[in-house]
Formats: structure tokens, sequence, C-alpha cells
């Protein structure tokens, strides 16, 4: 009966052993996905759907924990829809730098920390087939700051992945944003990007 127990322990812990790529791999995964994002001081706002592509390089450091890093262009912001379909596009790449976790075979939890660097910003509108935008560049912080959290189920090499990205810095800087010669004072603002993220990804070897 010990020989048996033994047995299938050694059997389970080599299972586990070949569960991710072997310690000393580095992989490389592009992906591509889906952001739901909003903000965090936005109760009234409806969410802004966007596109979230990029690639991630991963090193295995054993069996159990990897860490990653990457490059994605996230496109978030918000929308609204009182009198005025307003949307508020935040376009950055963020650069994810992950810590992961592999608690069973295929499945990793991970956390991080995550610089963005805003590429696009600005606020459409449109009304009664009219339609206009407003460059919001002045106002918005170049760098920002956010954490991504996340679980991932990787099968013969295929990824799918779901990550929250909690904000940490301000969006806004405390300035003015002038519209139609009328002025908008964000100094109280908190606004700070939240981010849900589903992507496909796909795993090769290096």
């Amino acid at each position: 009966m010990k020989k048996i127990i033994l047995s299938i322990i050694m059997l389970s812990a080599g299972m586990v052993a070949m569960a991710q790529h072997a310690p000393g791999t580095v992989t490389l995964q592009p992906k591509v996905g889906l952001n739901i994002s909003s903000m965090t001081d936005a109760d009234d706002a409806d969410p802004r759907f966007g596109v979230a592509a990029g690639a991630e390089l991963e090193y295995q450091v054993n069996s159990f924990f990897s860490i990653s890093g990457g490059a994605l262009y996230s496109m978030q912001g918000l929308k609204g829809s009182d009198d005025v379909d307003v949307t508020m596009k935040l376009d950055y790449i963020n650069v994810p730098i992950m810590a992961n976790f592999y608690v069973v075979k295929g499945l990793a939890l991970k956390a991080g920390i995550q610089p963005g660097f805003n590429v696009n910003s600005k606020l459409s509108a449109s009304e009664n087939k009219v339609s206009g935008s407003v460059d919001m560049g002045d106002i918005t912080k170049t760098v920002d700051f956010s954490i991504p959290m996340g679980i991932s189920y990787e099968y013969k090499n295929f990824v799918v992945e779901g990550r929250y990205n909690l904000g940490v810095t301000k969006v806004f800087k405390d300035k003015e944003l002038n519209i139609g010669g009328q002025s908008i004072d964000l100094s109280g603002t908190d606004s700070k990007n939240s981010v849900f993220q589903f992507t496909l990804g796909y795993k090769f070897e290096l």
C-alpha cells in the first residue's frame, strides 16, 4: 500500500512539473482581446468597449512561478448618453510586469505593476447626426500607473486570460478643459482608470 501511495504522489508531482513550460524556458505570447473600461468616480457613465492587443515575454523560473513583461495597445475611457452621446477615448501603450503563480495544471494567478503611456486622448460627441471632437491631450497625464491582477488558463499553448487593471494615479491634470468657449474645472477630479480585460493568446517557445 505504501508503494502505491508513493507512486501516486510521484506521478502527481510529475504532472505538476509538466504542467507549464520547462524551467528556464522563454516564451513569446502575441495576444488580442477586449477591454471594458471606465473610471473610478464616473458612477453615471457607461463603459467603453475597446481593443487590447500586443505581446508578452515570459520567463519560467521553475514549475510553479514565472515572470513576464509586455507591451499592449489598450483602448480605454468611458461613454455617456444623457442628451448627447459622448465618448471619452483614452488610448495607452501599457507595459505590464507580472508575477505568475501556477497553482494547478495550466492555471495561473497573476499580479504586478503596469506603467501606461497615453497616445490618444479625445472627447467625441454627437447629437442629431451632428458630431465633433475635442483634443484632451493638454489635460490628460502622459503616464498612468495601475495594478494588474488576473487569472489565465493555458491549453496546448493557447492562453485565455481575464485581467483587471486598477488605476492608482489620476487620469487628468489639475487644469481646465475648454469646450466651445466654456471651461470645465478638473482640479477636483480624482478619476482613475478601471479596466476589465479579456484576451486570447498563443505561446511560442524562443
